[in-house]
């Protein structure tokens, strides 16, 4: 009879586990320092160099296709 209460009470452990690092999470870990007024603003991304336009799927490979 003891022996199925081990599986049985597996789900429940887990549980509590889970809860209480959520608990200790919110608790006893220190909290971010919160973020300046003024965030600098990011640069625009520029890509180094443009990619070559792919070709279609539903072009043949051909030696001008293949070069390109």
């Amino acid at each position: 009879m003891y022996v199925l209460i081990v599986p049985a009470s597996v789900p429940f452990v887990l549980l509590a586990t889970v809860m209480g690092l959520s608990w200790w999470e919110d608790h006893v870990l220190p909290t971010p320092p919160p973020e300046p007024l003024e965030a600098p603003a990011k640069a625009p991304f520029t890509p180094a160099a443009q990619l070559a336009e792919l070709p279609r799927a539903d072009t043949a490979l051909t030696r001008e296709v293949v070069g390109r």
